[in-house]
């Protein structure tokens, strides 16, 4: 009866660590000139698991949020932890590396060395990690990051690319290149910058539902913007709008109306 006990006790400790949020915003500040705020006292929570899509207007401050939360702009204010460590000035290089090493980040460019292989391109994802000069080339990558690299490319169908340069597939192909380097991180969390922005209807419809499967699959937490509503709502559990650097509002992507994203594009 009271190993009983004590395994239940466990079992509620386990739940609350899981309940924690992996990102939390408190009043976060960012400013660039000192008499503006890009973002003004934003208040935040995202949890495993979940896919946010965040929305707004064009300088309403959302790449410099996505940025902010893995320490690529230092913040002006408040708080922010990503993992439960603290981001900012207030972080360690060891916690920040920590940090980037669980995150993984898919530009809306691809941001391929487009004279390099695919198979080269995924492999870069491991920079940053133990011996991460090796990541520079496929050939000189240890035999784990190779396979790493190819089971990344199998998860978007791109396996039968892997010796092709990059230059010389289509801008849909690139960018399932650009999330398999994502991927090859093994992330907990997946931040995405207008991943479907460059690319025609149809392959942008495939690649947010490449991402949905994936994090699904995975239990990856995604988190990306957009300016398309349909990807918004479609493949997001949440939604949050920001607007003039504020949260305009935060809601479930179901309960999203048209006079709700009108507001929130509205000046």
């Amino acid at each position: 009866m009271l190993d009983d006990i004590t395994d239940t006790r466990n079992t509620g400790a386990e739940e609350l660590v899981r309940a924690a949020p992996l990102i939390e915003a408190r009043g976060l500040m960012k400013s660039y000139d000192r008499r503006s705020m890009v973002l003004d006292g934003i208040d935040l929570e995202i949890s495993a698991g979940e896919r946010v899509a965040l929305i707004g207007s064009n300088g309403c401050g959302k790449s410099t949020l996505l940025k902010s939360l893995i320490g690529l702009h230092a913040i002006s204010g408040g708080a922010l932890t990503c993992f439960g460590e603290p981001v900012g000035v207030q972080s360690t290089r060891a916690q920040r590396m920590l940090m980037r090493r669980k995150t993984g980040f898919v530009f809306q460019k691809h941001c391929l060395v487009r004279r390099r292989t695919v198979l080269s391109n995924v492999v870069h994802g491991l920079f940053g990690t133990a011996g991460s000069w090796r990541a520079f080339s496929h050939a000189l990558a240890p035999e784990d990051w190779r396979k790493r690299a190819l089971q990344a490319l199998n998860e978007v169908n791109l396996a039968d690319k892997a010796m092709h340069r990059a230059d010389a597939l289509s801008g849909g192909q690139q960018q399932r290149v650009a999330i398999a380097r994502a991927l090859v991180r093994r992330p907990q969390l997946l931040i995405a910058d207008e991943p479907a922005a460059s690319l025609d209807p149809v392959s942008g419809r495939n690649v947010m539902e490449l991402f949905t499967r994936l994090c699904r699959d995975h239990g990856i937490t995604l988190l990306y913007t957009s300016h398309d509503m349909t990807h918004a709502i479609d493949y997001a559990d949440r939604v949050v709008a920001l607007k003039g650097g504020k949260v305009f509002f935060d809601r479930p992507s179901k309960g999203i109306t048209s006079a709700d994203l009108k507001g929130a594009f509205d000046d």
